[in-house]
C-alpha cells in the first residue's frame, strides 16, 4: 500500500466521514432541535467526544461534513483524548519526595483500577532511581508527605490503609 492510500478517507458522506483512526458521525442532538457530531476512535463503541454541529442553510438539516471539518474534528478529539489520558495517569500515579536516613527518597503510589479487586502498589526509590521497597496497599491509600515519611521512617514496613 502506498502512502497516498493511507491518508485517503475510507468513507466520505454528508453525515459520516472516516479514516483509519477516526470516524465522525453527525447525529441528532437529543438536548435540542440541533445536531451534534460524535467522534469515535477506531474500534471504540462509545464516542471519545461529542460536540455541537452546525445547521445547514435550510436550518433543518445538518451542514455536511467535509475534509477540512474532519481534520479539525480529529485534532480536537485527539487532543481531548490525550488530555483525558494524562489526567487519568495523574490520578492513578502519584509521587512524593521525602528525606530518608542518608538521602532523599521518592515514594510512588500506582493505583491498579481492577474492576473486581482494585489495589495500589506503594514503592520507594533512591535518588538514583533504584528500588528500595515495594508493597501492595489498599486502593484507597492516601499518599501525602506524612504517610510517605512515616513509611520511610518505619524502614518500609507493611502499612495499613493510610486513610485519614
Amino acid at each position: 500500500m502506498n502512502d497516498d492510500t493511507q491518508n485517503t478517507p475510507l468513507l466520505q458522506e454528508a453525515r459520516l466521514w472516516q479514516d483509519e483512526h477516526w470516524t465522525a458521525q453527525v447525529i441528532k442532538n437529543d438536548d435540542d432541535d440541533g445536531w451534534a457530531v460524535a467522534m469515535f476512535k477506531a474500534g471504540a463503541s462509545e464516542p471519545a467526544l461529542v460536540g455541537p454541529w452546525t445547521m445547514g442553510r435550510d436550518k433543518k438539516n445538518p451542514k455536511p461534513l467535509d475534509g477540512n471539518a474532519f481534520i479539525t474534528l480529529v485534532k480536537t478529539a485527539s487532543e481531548f483524548v490525550r488530555r483525558s489520558e494524562q489526567q487519568l495517569h495523574a490520578q492513578l500515579n502519584q509521587s512524593v519526595i521525602v528525606n530518608g536516613q542518608n538521602s532523599r527518597v521518592t515514594v510512588l503510589l500506582r493505583i491498579v483500577p481492577d474492576e473486581d479487586n482494585p489495589y495500589a502498589v506503594l514503592s520507594a526509590q533512591d535518588e538514583g532511581g533504584d528500588e528500595l521497597a515495594e508493597i501492595k496497599v489498599d486502593a484507597g491509600f492516601k499518599l501525602n508527605r506524612q504517610t510517605a515519611q512515616a513509611w520511610v521512617d518505619a524502614d518500609f514496613a507493611k502499612m495499613g490503609s493510610g486513610r485519614r
